[in-house]
């Protein structure tokens, strides 16, 4: 009997899935499970996918919305997008003992934001309202000290309170080529406008959205693996749009691959938000495998090498 299943080749982005700060705020729960053993709390999702949420979950984390749910003694970790300082500042006065997985990455936008309001300068931050990083960002300073610009349109309609006191700042997850434009419209206003010594959006959002345009515009389709309140990996969907692909879509698990959307393609691109574990990389093209004559191909844009350290108290002896 001749194998009937059509030829498809899988086009593999790299990099894909979890990058340094994902995996640094993981092994920061895991190792105060191991320390304190459970339960341990974890104020929202420690990062946005729910298959690991629930991966900790059966460990002994316990995921909380806000502070007050967590019992007094009760050891709490603050997840990867980072927080306002009043979280802290809350944890310290019931004497909880807790552990800030922020990754490193949105500190130092933090740390940038706090230095440029020592200077007196007003704050743009480019970010989507009501992110987890954008709240935890303007929650640095006090309030109105940060104006979020959220799209160009946004750029455009901006009034300063002094046009050369004027400084920007992102969110880490952001689209590079949209920020761009929003930069650029802001710089054209305000040629004064003091950017960030650094790019803000982080490598592993750049690396990820380079990868994603060179396998789509060989794709018919392009899935993304990741969680729909996942920046990042929302924004793959559209780099991949961008980029030629006519079909890109974002899937949780193999689960929710629609295959009558998918059709018979010939190429298929396949990559993983920055909080999207490769097991589930793995499920998805087990997946492709039992409906097609896969050949996987990897198409690996830049190697990725960079580690954080864990918090000293969490660090193994």
């Amino acid at each position: 009997m001749t194998d009937a299943r059509l030829p498809l080749t899988l086009i593999l982005a790299s990099p894909r899935g979890f990058c340094a700060g994902v995996d640094r705020a993981i092994q920061i729960v895991e190792s105060a499970l191991e320390k304190f053993g459970p339960p341990v709390y974890v104020r929202h999702e420690i990062v946005h996918n729910r298959f690991v949420v629930e991966a900790l979950e059966r460990k002994g984390a316990v995921f909380v919305e806000e502070l007050d749910e967590v019992p007094e003694g009760g050891k709490v970790i603050f997840s990867a997008h980072g927080v306002p300082k009043s979280v802290p500042a809350e944890a310290k006065a019931r004497e909880l003992i807790y552990f800030d997985a922020t990754c490193p990455l949105v500190s130092k936008v933090h740390i940038e934001a706090g230095r440029l309001h020592e200077r007196g300068l007003e704050i743009i931050l480019i970010g989507h309202a009501g992110h987890p990083e954008v709240i935890g960002t303007m929650g640095q300073l006090p309030d109105d000290a940060v104006k979020l610009v959220e799209t160009i349109a946004d750029a455009e309609a901006f009034v300063p309170q002094d046009a050369d006191k004027l400084a920007f700042v992102t969110q880490t997850t952001l689209s590079v080529d949209d920020t761009a434009e929003i930069v650029a419209a802001l710089k054209r206003r305000f040629p004064n406008i003091v950017a960030p010594h650094k790019e803000d959006i982080c490598y592993a959002t750049t690396n990820r959205q380079e990868a994603v345009k060179v396998i789509a515009p060989r794709a018919e389709a392009v899935l993304v693996i990741g969680a729909p309140n996942s920046s990042n990996s929302m924004r793959l969907v559209e780099v991949a749009e961008r980029a030629g692909c006519t079909y890109a879509a974002l899937v949780q698990r193999a689960a929710d691959i629609d295959w009558a959307a998918l059709g018979t393609p010939r190429t298929v691109g396949l990559t993983a938000g920055a909080s999207a574990p490769e097991i589930l990389v793995d499920e998805v093209i087990a997946a492709f495998r039992e409906r097609f004559d896969v050949t996987l191909e990897m198409a690996e844009t830049v190697r990725e090498s960079i580690q954080f350290k864990l918090p000293r108290a969490l660090a193994s002896e």
